[in-house]
């Protein structure tokens, strides 16, 4: 390719009877691909980027959901650990509270992404399909998210101290 490449680079130096600076450009195939590759590559990092803040922007909004509901479940919390529920079964209850919130938005946000697809393809001549891994890593994301930002308040939870939770209310 090089040499062909070579080769056409000096017959249109010939022919345009240039000396000293060439008035043309000679691309070929594989330089277009790395072109392309490398904006592919840009775009993929800037969504990602933007997928991330958005991760951390909802996991933070499910944590401050769930500090409310141990702040307003306070009593509930101090007569469950009064009874005899371990902080572990109060650790337990929050944080798959977290979960099941997480993955009940991440279902609802799949659904309109799936329902986008589905618009896409009737709307247009573009093929869409949809990618059953892609649906459920999707569902599987926000249910970590859910989790990891479910344990600080599900943590809170755990540590109330039941007389100092019962006199609270």
């Amino acid at each position: 390719m090089r040499a062909t490449q070579f080769q056409i680079e000096n017959l249109l130096r010939l022919r345009h009877r240039i000396t000293n600076e060439d008035d043309f450009t000679v691309r070929s195939q594989k330089d277009l691909q790395e072109t392309t590759g490398a904006i592919t590559g840009a775009l993929t990092l800037l969504l990602a980027t933007v997928a991330s803040i958005s991760l951390i922007v909802g996991g933070i909004g499910i944590m401050n959901i769930m500090l409310v509901s141990v702040t307003e479940r306070t009593q509930e919390i101090g007569l469950r650990k009064a009874i005899g529920a371990s902080p572990s079964d109060i650790l337990m209850q929050f944080t798959i509270e977290a979960v099941l919130l997480s993955v009940m938005g991440g279902m609802v946000g799949t659904g309109i992404g799936m329902a986008g697809v589905a618009a896409v393809g009737a709307l247009t001549e573009f093929e869409a399909g949809l990618s059953p891994t892609a649906i459920v890593l999707a569902t599987g994301v926000s249910g970590g998210i859910g989790l990891i930002f479910g344990v600080l308040p599900a943590r809170r939870a755990a540590q109330l101290d039941p007389i100092v939770a019962l006199r609270t209310a």
